[in-house]
């Protein structure tokens, strides 16, 4: 199954009872496997899960630590891109130059990196701690 086909068919799972705005993620790791997550929301909507981090948790739970690859689709007029959070999650498990791709139901189509989509990441570089140069 393709990185596309996999987003999709997980969307169709979304649990989206109160926006009814179904998101399907895909993953690809750096080993080659698939990954998929879908957003789960709950009633006390701070609760709910985004679909990229459900497709990373299933993953991690699979062994995998990398990703090579992300596709996103939702039912929107434009393509919907991860909310700041799930970039910084894709940012944990992924380069820069990681290929992220948002899709919507109609075709269109918007690609990127993970560096454009998250310019600034925060990263393991910004939790140096030795302040040996500090006065």
């Amino acid at each position: 199954m393709s990185l596309e086909k996999a987003a999709f068919a997980v969307r169709e799972n979304a649990y989206a009872p109160y926006s009814n705005f179904k998101v399907g993620a895909a993953i690809r790791s750096v080993e080659g496997a698939i990954h998929a997550g879908c957003n789960v929301e709950n009633i006390a909507y701070p609760e709910g899960t985004c679909a990229e981090a459900g497709a990373i948790a299933a993953m991690i739970a699979a062994g995998d630590t990398r990703l090579s690859e992300v596709f996103v689709v939702a039912d929107s007029k434009l393509p919907v891109s991860p909310c700041g959070g799930c970039r910084q999650k894709l940012a944990e498990f992924g380069n820069g130059d990681v290929t992220v791709t948002l899709a919507n139901l109609e075709g269109v189509r918007q690609s990127m990196t993970l560096a454009d989509l998250l310019p600034g990441a925060f990263g393991t570089d910004h939790m140096d701690t030795d302040h040996s140069d500090r006065d």
